[in-house]
């Protein structure tokens, strides 16, 4: 069996970024204007006066701090509360496109191979930007890349299911390397009037390049031992957006239309079922949480996070063992896992080994278990 190693990552960080402290000014604003504009309603006890949003509050939910955005400006404008991203004529590259060209490059780079090295590129993320034609053709095409490429979609899970397709393309001997582009816009499925939710999520690209062992000449490698999947149909975390919409007649400025969740219900029903996963694939392989060096776990939750580890480990993870960057990146859906083990990584011996894990809407995870080469 050919064993496939991965050589490089990058990394696009968009050059906005909000802390809570901002966010919750332009919040808090809107529910000034909106408890206004229904005044009479509230004092008649008809409508519930809104709430005011804090960073206290933000952090002890979620334990984030700030986070990167495409656009700020529009966000922080209380009387629109979304990005303002101007549309692009079609012969310019798309905005995912220029995204990944950025990620992408850093990992060629880092692996040490060409765009015209590379036989299949998938573009994996929570949100595409149009049905057709494939943001990862498009991407292909800027590249320069060879062979194929298609876009797909498994929400937060979408680049650890999308590692575990390029693996066994390389296994099998379909590709000889892989890219793999998880460019995610999440400010723009974000529905910023919404008190529990407003503050979770951020932007961010990141890029993953897969090779066959064998071909490899990067100094860093990390060989994957073993792919896991599972899926677990749920509505606790949705969004109704989709071609549909027009045809059904319902509203597209539909709160249903954005990101919604039962935030307790994805705490309680995800954590136990990301454990299990995580640990069965261990034990798989001949492992258990004690040959774990470093958990690169999915930047939702703080309190997720810690729990999951937890029961992997079997105690709580010492400092640095499940690195958290929510904290000033927020949910990045896709991309969070991979920006983890992207900035924390290279400190790990030879033979070390290691969990990359997504996981989210659908309910979906996946669990990359990797040794360093």
């Amino acid at each position: 069996m050919t064993d496939v190693v991965m050589t490089g990552t990058g990394l696009f960080t968009p050059e906005h970024a909000i802390d809570n402290d901002a966010l919750v000014a332009a919040f808090n604003a809107w529910v000034d204007a909106e408890n206004t504009r229904h005044a009479a309603a509230i004092e008649a006890g008809e409508r519930e006066p809104l709430a005011y949003s804090s960073s206290e509050f933000i952090v002890k939910a979620s334990g984030i701090h700030s986070r990167f955005v495409m656009d700020a400006a529009g966000i922080l404008d209380p009387e629109r509360m979304r990005p303002h991203l101007p549309r692009r004529s079609n012969d310019e590259p798309s905005i995912q496109c220029e995204m990944g060209l950025k990620a992408a490059h850093q990992a060629l780079a880092a692996a040490g191979v060409q765009a015209t090295d590379i036989d299949m590129i998938i573009v994996a993320c929570s949100n595409l930007e149009r049905p057709y034609p494939a943001i990862a053709v498009e991407l292909q095409a800027q590249l320069g890349a060879a062979g194929f490429a298609f876009d797909m979609n498994v929400a937060c899970s979408s680049a650890t299911f999308a590692i575990d397709l390029a693996a066994n393309a390389i296994r099998a001997g379909n590709v000889r390397r892989a890219l793999i582009v998880n460019p995610e816009i999440c400010s723009a499925h974000l529905n910023f009037r919404d008190r529990d939710s407003h503050f979770i999520f951020g932007d961010a690209c990141t890029a993953i390049v897969l090779e066959d062992a064998a071909l490899a000449t990067a100094a860093s490698r990390f060989e994957i031992l073993g792919t896991r999947l599972v899926t677990r149909f749920s509505n606790a975390i949705r969004n109704n957006a989709g071609f549909l919409n027009r045809v059904t007649d319902s509203d597209p400025l539909a709160t249903d239309k954005l990101f919604v969740q039962e935030g307790r219900r994805v705490f309680k029903e995800v954590c136990p079922m990301v454990a299990a996963l995580i640990s069965d694939h261990l034990a798989s392989l001949g492992l258990s949480g004690q040959d774990l060096t470093r958990m690169w776990l999915h930047q939702a939750n703080h309190h997720m996070n810690d729990l999951i580890a937890r029961r992997v480990l079997g105690r709580d993870p010492a400092p640095g063992e499940a690195p958290i960057i929510l904290d000033r990146y927020a949910n990045t859906s896709s991309a969070g896992s991979i920006i983890a083990f992207h900035l924390h990584r290279e400190d790990l011996a030879s033979g070390a080994t290691g969990v990359v894990c997504s996981f989210g809407a659908g309910y979906s995870a996946g669990c990359i278990v990797v040794r360093r080469v």
